[in-house]
Order: C-alpha cells, then structure tokens, then sequence
C-alpha cells in the first residue's frame, strides 16, 4: 500500500508511517535506566571480595555501612563473587567394563519372619557393578564371614562372571585398617586368591568411596520397600530378584541409559569362574556326642544315632546344613534362620529311641559279693550304752 493510503486508513501522519517503516522492529516504550543503589558502594564490594571471596553478604553489608534492603546488595555479590572465586569443577568417577563392583550389606527397616514365632531384621548382601550400575542383591542369614563369603559366592554365580575388584568398607568379615593399612581377614584372602581379584577396602568414615551402592540401598527403601510384607526371608529373596529385574531396565540418569544396555559390554570384560569353587561357608570337624546333635551358629540340628561317639563333619551353606561320617551323608536340615532353636529330623528321634529299646533288653548280670555285716551291738559297747561286764565283745 503507498504510504498515504496507510494514513487515510490509519489516521496517523505520514512522518509517523515513514518512521516505522525505516525502523528493525515494531515500535515499542524504553523508559531509561536509573541504575542500582549499589552502583556507587560496587568498587568497595569488588575491594572486599579481592580479599575475602567467601565473604557473607551480610558481612559485607556491615562493611560498606549499607542500611537498605539486603535483596539488591544480594543479588550484586552474586553476579561479583564468582570473579574472585576460581571455577572449582566436580571431578567424574568413570568405570571401565568389568573394573569393580561396589559391595555393602543392607539392613532393612523392616521385621522377616525366621521360623518358630522369631521375627529380625537379617542383612541383605548388595553389589553394584561400576560401569554398568548392575544391581544384584540377596539376604543372608548373618553378617559372619561364612554367610557373608556364600552370600557373595551365590550372588558371582548368577552373574556367571566376577569383576576385577570388590569395593568394600571396613565390614569385619572383610578385613579391617590396622596401623594405616588395610588388612584382609584369613577367609576373605582365600576367597579373593581363589577367584584371582583384588578387594578394595575403603578407609575408615569415607562412605562416598562406595556412593554407588550407597545410592542403591537408599533406592531399596524408598522404591522396593514401601507397600510390601514378607512371610519368610526365602519370600523376601523371592520379590527382591523380581523387582531387580525391572529395576535394571529403568533409564539411569547419569547414564543416560538403562544398565541392562551396558550389561553385556561389563560382562564380556569381567574374569571368568575359576574351575574349582571357592571354600564358601560352614565347615567344621566334631566328635558327635550320646545326645546325636551338633551346634550351627547358636542351633542344634539331629544327626543319625548310629554316628555317637564317631568324628562327623558338618557342611552348611545359605539354605541346607549337612552332616557326613568318612564322606557318607547321615544327616540334612533346611537352615534355620532362628535363634536358640532344636531341629530334629524325626527318623533320628525314632533311631535314637530304638537303640535305647535294645540296650535296655540286654541282661547286665549281676555280681556275687558277699558283704559282712556287723552287729549293731557292738557300737552300745564301744560307747558305753551297754554292760561291758555281762556281754561279750565280739
């Protein structure tokens, strides 16, 4: 449109379309700027902060006697300090396929069922791969280095592979910081030799060493708790290895990917199972006394009668205790996770009251003594209750 038809239809001059026309954008109102109350106190904040960078606000305040409002006087020390602070950037722990995995065990704020009216609150064994962020875990009847060794045996076989190095902190079935060095226990240097990797032991009071499976067990609590009840610590497991198989395919956000997509890479890296097993669990030598039963941690469990007297060996591991005499098995429990308690398999109670029954048929045959008996009158005389004169001493 020619610029006077603009006007007849805009009511305006033609000096006004000229204008909007030459100009890059739509008109619009500036007002002009007043500048900041802290404009004229700036140079004495910059003066400050040169010296003291972390100065508070308020402190600086105080100095340059400002008596207004602190917002503006904040918000100018932000966009300040940071010139006089160097940029102190976060350093990024990154994992190579196959390096570690982070171990810790996991106390659940809950009560499990044990057996015969029991309730406690067993330890549940966590590992995280490093590069991967892998999450398997399983509960373990105690935090003894039998149990603990098993539980980390058991957890190995499932991933059918075992990481370089285990991280781990000063548990004590581990090992412990002595006059500044870490040192392993007996069982755990066994077992670390037999699988051929190493243990990292943290130092002491440094839980951020271990963040990966820290931020795990803060994940069991606030994601696989909540909502959920137990009969038995086996039901426990049970829903524990289902719900890690959907949190492994969740998106993870530092990796930006799901561990299930960086599994097989961890994997392939890792070191193959050794070709004999690792001595995991409870192993013990013990003559087997008249009362046909032996001590696992605080229970008794029966053992076949015919064994009283003979040296037996008992073998337990997470789930089955077992009793054996010159390699033949006489005895198996389940393991039980209670305390104080007595198992008996009832085919040994029925042995037992067998063997009683027989000895009892035997005839003990008796001996021929004869035992001389004395007079009772003989002690009258010896103590003068009777006439030493009319009776006769024998």
């Amino acid at each position: 449109m020619p610029i006077k038809a603009i006007v007849r239809q805009l009511g305006i001059s033609r000096n006004t379309v000229r204008r909007a026309l030459a100009a890059d954008g739509p008109p619009r109102y500036q007002r002009p700027a007043k500048g900041s109350i802290v404009d004229a106190v700036e140079p004495q904040i910059r003066r400050l902060l040169a010296q003291w960078p972390t100065m508070p606000t308020t402190v600086i305040a105080e100095r340059i006697g400002s008596t207004r409002s602190l917002t503006v006087l904040k918000d100018r020390v932000r966009e300040l300090r940071p010139v006089f602070i160097p940029p102190d950037p976060a350093s990024r722990t990154d994992y190579q396929p196959g390096e570690l995995a982070q171990c810790d065990l996991w106390f659940p704020p809950v009560d499990i069922p044990l057996g015969f009216g029991h309730f406690g609150r067993p330890p549940v064994l966590v590992m995280v791969s490093g590069y991967s962020r892998m999450i398997t875990a399983r509960m373990i009847p105690s935090r003894q280095s039998p149990d603990l060794l098993s539980g980390h045996w058991a957890l190995i076989s499932d991933w059918d592979r075992v990481p370089k190095a285990l991280v781990w902190d000063n548990e004590s079935a581990v090992g412990a910081w002595r006059s500044g060095k870490p040192v392993l226990t007996e069982a755990m240097n066994a077992f670390r030799g037999t699988l051929g990797i190493k243990v990292i032991q943290c130092r002491p009071a440094d839980p951020e060493a271990k963040g990966l499976v820290e931020r795990a067990n803060g994940y069991f609590e606030t994601s696989f708790l909540p909502g959920r009840s137990f009969t038995s610590s086996a039901e426990f497991n049970t829903q524990l290895a289902e719900w890690l198989i959907r949190a492994n395919q969740r998106q993870h956000r530092r990796l930006g990917c799901r561990p299930l997509d960086r599994w097989e890479a961890d994997r392939a890296a890792m070191l193959e199972l050794p070709p004999v097993a690792p001595v995991t669990g409870w192993r013990a030598t013990t003559r087997l006394p008249r009362d046909h039963y032996i001590r696992l941690d605080s229970n008794d469990y029966s053992v076949h009668p015919s064994a009283v007297g003979r040296r037996v060996e008992v073998i337990a591991d997470l789930e089955q205790v077992a009793v054996t005499v010159e390699g033949l098995e006489i005895a198996r429990h389940q393991r039980c996770w209670a305390d104080h308690q007595s198992i008996t398999d009832p085919a040994h109670a029925q042995a037992a009251a067998q063997l009683r029954h027989n000895r009892r048929l035997v005839a003990v045959p008796t001996a021929a003594t004869e035992v001389e008996h004395r007079d009772l009158s003989d002690y009258d005389r010896m103590f003068g209750l009777a006439d030493s004169e009319t009776e006769e001493i024998a």
